[in-house]
């Protein structure tokens, strides 16, 4: 079985190697994004997945547009049975779609049709959910619009961030990939049409959602906080610079304030206590401008930031 690998970030490693590891499959190539330059110094920089693909000695192909008529003839030529994307980051052309006999398959991190698009994991933890999962579909034209094979669920959990769910939700795609192959590969599998009423998109985080309203209940902050963690990360104004917040203790309760939203009205050891729309929030761990990101009672030993002190 012929199978062409499509993926991109860390994510989609453990999928990649579900399939290496898988009986009777053979990885004939992998697909992943065009190198990009990183960090400061701005080295251009393989992708994860493109990395994986040459410790394994499979060639990796990073078409800038997967549209092109000499992309479609390359991965033409790898003839693949199937083709198995995990966060590829293109939309694959009906061109590609028709390429396998056995068609195109999408390992989605959430329970589709909820969280369709780029970062759905960052919206689930955002919005607060108390679910999610991961979606195994048949690709389509449209944006995550394909019939359903099989999904798994997973709890958000208090102490989730987007980074740890990322993590679990990638083990649990790879997993879920294996317990679907065999039906698939044996033409066994039922697809689910998806209800396209109840759909939500989740477009990749825009800078202005990073920027904390302390206006907002301290429940919708803290859960924007954890949900932009690792990457790219909520962010405050403090003394005219950029103060990026990089978790809190989660609020105990709503309780209304008096203090202007963004007031600081406690700094000690456990924390700096923010006063916002709704309640109090404790920022637990923090980065100023041009700083390492460090524990906020360091800051407040540091006598930088006092009570009074009014961020945004």
């Amino acid at each position: 079985m012929r199978v062409v690998f499509m993926g991109t970030p860390e994510f989609a490693v453990p999928i990649l190697q579900a399939l290496l590891n898988y009986p009777g499959i053979e990885v004939v190539g992998v697909v992943t994004q065009p190198d990009r330059p990183v960090g400061r110094k701005r080295l251009l920089t393989p992708t994860p997945v493109k990395a994986e693909a040459l410790r394994q000695g499979i060639p990796a192909l990073q078409p800038e547009r997967l549209r092109r008529l000499d992309s479609v003839e390359e991965l033409r030529l790898l003839q693949p049975d199937l083709i198995v994307t995990a966060a590829y980051g293109q939309i694959l052309p009906k061109s590609v779609l028709e390429l396998p006999r056995l068609g195109c398959i999408n390992i989605h991190a959430s329970l589709l049709p909820k969280y369709r698009g780029g970062a759905p994991i960052h919206h689930a933890v955002m919005n607060g959910d108390a679910v999610t999962g991961v979606t195994i579909m048949y690709m389509a034209e449209g944006l995550d619009t394909g019939d359903m094979i099989s999904r798994v669920e997973l709890a958000i959990e208090d102490i989730d961030t987007t980074g740890s769910l990322f993590d679990k939700l990638s083990a649990a795609g790879a997993q879920l990939l294996l317990d679907t192959l065999p039906d698939l590969l044996a033409g066994r599998s039922e697809a689910e049409e998806q209800d396209n009423e109840a759909a939500v998109y989740s477009p990749n985080v825009s800078r202005e959602q990073e920027l904390i309203d302390w206006s907002k209940p301290a429940l919708s902050i803290w859960n924007q906080v954890r949900g932009l963690n690792p990457r790219p990360g909520a962010y405050t104004i403090w003394d005219g610079e950029v103060l990026k917040v990089w978790s809190c203790a989660k609020p105990d309760k709503d309780e209304q304030v008096n203090d202007i939203p963004g007031t600081v009205v406690a700094a000690n050891e456990e924390g700096i206590q923010v006063a916002t729309g709704s309640g109090l929030l404790t920022i637990k761990e923090l980065q100023p401008a041009g700083k390492k990101t460090m524990q906020a009672a360091q800051l407040v030993h540091g006598g930088r930031l006092s009570v009074g002190t009014v961020l945004g």
